[in-house]
């Protein structure tokens, strides 16, 4: 079953992303809080989206897609970048990651969002092979850049003053 988070499920979104971290071996990337979860997703402006899969007999919380509204300016519509989607290693092969997949392509569809879009590592061979089954391709010729930590901080002190009119 798949459902749309509510703010009940900041704990177990929060416990479910620490857990990606260490699947995907960066633990000490994984620096949001709960509490900044909570503001993203449930706040006056939500910055992003929810929705848990769970066990179809214990009702358990197995896995999550957290996702967010980007824009293509070539099709001049919206379009749902996912940020994360992740299954209890438990719970995988039991089709909870190809329904979270298929309700965010519902909202699309329903929407008219044109594009579904997200990133995966280059090493998650299983990832990659189950995204490419329900017809999914990579984007070729892209590479995806990122600033954080001290570059971002750098580039976004580097302001000019804005010019003083005189006349």
């Amino acid at each position: 079953m798949i459902r749309t988070a509510t703010p009940a499920d900041v704990p177990v979104i929060h416990a479910l992303i620490r857990e990606l971290a260490e699947y995907e071996k960066l633990p000490h990337e994984a620096k949001a809080t709960e509490a900044q979860l909570h503001e993203a997703l449930f706040g006056e402006h939500p910055a992003a989206f929810a929705h848990l899969a769970e066990d179809d007999t214990t009702g358990d919380p197995v896995g999550f897609a957290l996702w967010f509204l980007n824009f293509s300016t070539w099709r001049g519509v919206h379009g749902i970048y996912l940020e994360d989607l992740y299954v209890r290693p438990t719970a995988r092969g039991a089709g909870h990651g190809k329904a979270l997949l298929t309700e965010l392509a519902r909202i699309c569809v329903t929407r008219g969002y044109e594009r579904l879009e997200w990133s995966v590592l280059d090493w998650n061979a299983p990832s990659i092979a189950f995204y490419e089954s329900l017809g999914a391709r990579p984007q070729d010729g892209w590479t995806v850049y990122r600033l954080t930590d001290a570059p971002l901080e750098e580039l976004g002190r580097n302001v000019r003053k804005p010019r003083q009119d005189h006349s």
